[in-house]
């Protein structure tokens, strides 16, 4: 267990509250030690109120704050007095507790004080740090664990057993804490859910907590429980159309489409090929904390379609009580455990899938270290259960507010590098789908760097290439809901007297037969998507009203809305609806260089600029007026339209 307390990065902060916001960076840098929002940090100062008084305040993070990204005012300000006299009531329950918490803080604009802020004030210590250290945990998590821990840590902690966090847990520690501590006590052991240290000092409690994680990491080490064997993994067996059934199948379970993404690298193969898979993975979630990402584990045998079945079945005969306090949580688990392809891990976006992947690896680690200590140990079933329809997590859910339009779902976009098809990319992302975008040009990779994009360099007449590509998608995100046929050609203005038989093909083979290769390609795809498929063929001006020297631009747009109607004819059956946008004039695209504008103004008589605003309103049409239309094409207010041609062109007299 690295210390990463820096003494000149520690004199950057003159407060203590100022040293704590340091420190809990340094926790939150360390996801063996907390992962996405877990853990818990506080600190107890004396500071002056509006009167001149002397006031005891208790700084702990607020609810939605990352340690990693701690700010001074991610910590809720709480009369410690207060919490301390709460503590002292018998009961309290969790929506009573709650409405105290939040109508005795100091700030009004300050987050939402943790579940656990009564349990922080009722420790005498001035720093105290929390964390759900993967090392501890493999101890804990044990068959044996509180005699183990006792061994590990004599008098050093003090060691509480599982109580659900909330105001019965803070109670037992105000209790059990006094009763058990010593001269040497540091820290404080709640098995089964994490560990905790205390200072004078955050760079004390910080570093106390490093001392206690070391010694169960040590521990484990001489115990031969530290290095988990990856040897003899067989290789992955992956099915791409395989994949897209499951993450139909869990969207199905959901009733909202989820991205899944695969994961098989050596770690999630190993795990999902041991012989004890079937009860090691199937008991519960090291600590409760991960247990509403992660809900429970099924592993897939067979038929994805019987797996859903069986996991409805399972919900309905587990949670009546949830389902009578109409809960807001899904039954649909968030991964899935196979030997062919390791681990599949599903959320409403592409970031929750991550965060599941994270914690699940994380896990698995836990997990395999206390098999080989004497044997993994979860929660109780029951237990498992009132965290996850615990009502302060409902609370959180129902405060979630409207998810985006396009959640779960997945777009892929072609020529998204520049123009029409970047603009495409951003309208999509900007309505909550996941989206991959392929273009030849390298830059696709990069113009956006976050979970939710992939950007692939493809070339779209290579059908290999094609190929590969929608399975790096469906490996990163699941499947496919949209597509968005972007790419395109528009060569120098040429009569067809002089149409090189090369320069013809070039433009067929990149405006019509690669979109052929893609919608054969992308077909059982989109016949999996929970909301129906979607398919936006970006056309042009000309399909309708050609103009001279354009004959292979021309006839390959042509023929790309007829492969389109055809389609939209021929795959209606499956739900999936086709629609084209005809745009002209957008000048802010890759295939119209200086030059072929120069030549088309120069072609009608007219300046540049009044080529660009060449149409009936007189305006400039842009890519993302293109964008935002094709992506409300794959919305609601389109969705009993298929087949239909529309014009984004601010007007042309011979459309018209």
């Amino acid at each position: 267990m690295l210390n990463l307390w820096n003494d000149t990065e520690a004199a950057k902060y003159d407060s203590e509250l100022g040293l704590r916001v340091y420190t809990s960076r340094l926790l939150g840098r360390d996801k063996t030690l907390v992962l996405h929002g877990g853990g818990n940090t506080s600190v107890k100062l004396v500071q002056k109120n509006l009167f001149g008084a002397n006031e005891n305040v208790l700084y702990i993070k607020g609810s939605g704050w990352d340690l990693e990204t701690m700010e001074a005012a991610g910590f809720a300000p709480v009369q410690l007095d207060y919490l301390r006299q709460l503590a002292q009531l018998d009961t309290l329950t969790d929506t009573q507790m709650a409405n105290e918490l939040a109508t005795h803080l100091l700030k009004a604009s300050a987050p939402a004080p943790s579940v656990e802020t009564i349990l922080h004030a009722c420790l005498p210590h001035k720093f105290v740090d929390h964390t759900h250290a993967d090392a501890v945990l493999a101890i804990t998590d044990t068959t044996d664990g509180e005699r183990r821990t006792r061994a590990l840590y004599g008098d050093s902690v003090v060691i509480i057993p599982y109580v659900m966090p909330g105001f019965d847990l803070a109670k037992l520690c105000a209790t059990e804490y006094p009763r058990q501590a010593g001269a040497n006590t540091i820290g404080m052991v709640l098995l089964n859910h994490g560990i905790f240290s205390f200072g004078d000092s955050a760079r004390q409690s910080y570093e106390r907590m490093i001392e206690l994680v070391g010694r169960a990491e040590d521990f484990l080490k001489k115990n031969g429980a530290w290095e988990i064997p990856t040897r003899g993994v067989r290789p992955a067996r992956i099915d791409m159309l395989r994949q897209a059934q499951l993450r139909r199948a869990l969207s199905t379970v959901a009733g909202a489409p989820m991205v899944m993404a695969t994961h098989s690298d050596d770690d999630c193969l190993a795990f999902a090929q041991r012989t004890d898979l079937s009860t090691l993975s199937q008991q519960g979630p090291v600590t409760p904390d991960h247990i509403i990402r992660t809900k429970r584990v099924p592993m897939l045998g067979g038929n994805v379609e019987a797996y859903a079945r069986d996991y409805k079945t399972y919900f309905d005969e587990h949670a009546p009580a949830a389902k009578e306090a109409k809960t807001m949580l899904d039954p649909a688990p968030r991964m899935v455990l196979d030997p062919a392809f390791g681990l599949a891990t599903a959320g409403r976006s592409a970031k929750d899938a991550a965060i599941v992947a994270e914690l699940y690896l994380h896990s698995m680690q836990v997990m395999q270290r206390a098999q080989v200590l004497g044997g993994y140990r979860a929660l109780a079933a029951r237990e498992l259960f009132e965290v996850e329809y615990w009502d302060l997590e409902q609370a959180k859910l129902r405060k979630g507010g409207t998810p985006p339009l396009f959640a779960g779902e997945i777009a892929l976009v072609t020529g998204a590098a520049s123009g029409i098809g970047k603009a495409c990319v951003a309208a999509l992302l900007a309505r909550g789908a996941a989206v991959v975008g392929l273009d030849v040009n390298l830059a696709v990779e990069t113009i956006h760097r976050r979970q939710d994009y992939l950007g692939l360099r493809c070339d779209l007449t290579d059908e290999d290439a094609i190929a590969s590509a929608i399975k790096c998608a469906v490996l990163a995100f699941g499947g496919l809901d949209m597509l968005v046929l972007n790419a395109g050609i528009f060569a120098a203005s040429r009569k067809i007297s002089e149409l090189a038989s090369a320069e013809w093909r070039k433009v067929m083979a990149i405006n019509l037969d690669a979109n052929l290769f893609l919608l054969r390609a992308c077909h059982p795809l989109l016949k999996l998507a929970l909301n129906g498929g979607r398919v936006v063929v970006i056309g042009s001006k000309n399909v309708s009203a050609p103009g001279p020297g354009a004959a292979a631009y021309s006839a390959s747009k042509a023929a790309l809305n007829q492969l389109a109607r055809v389609a939209a004819l021929e795959w209606g059956a499956d739900g999936i609806r086709i629609n084209s946008l005809h745009p002209n004039a957008v000048f802010d695209t890759g295939i119209w260089t200086d030059e072929v504008l120069a030549q088309r103004a120069r072609h009608y008589g007219l300046t540049v600029e009044e080529y660009k605003t060449n149409n009936v309103l007189k305006t400039e049409v842009r890519s993302r007026d293109v964008a935002e239309l094709a992506a409300e094409l794959c919305g609601p207010l389109f969705a009993k339209t298929t087949g239909a041609q529309v014009p984004v062109d601010g007007g042309n007299e011979r459309v018209i």
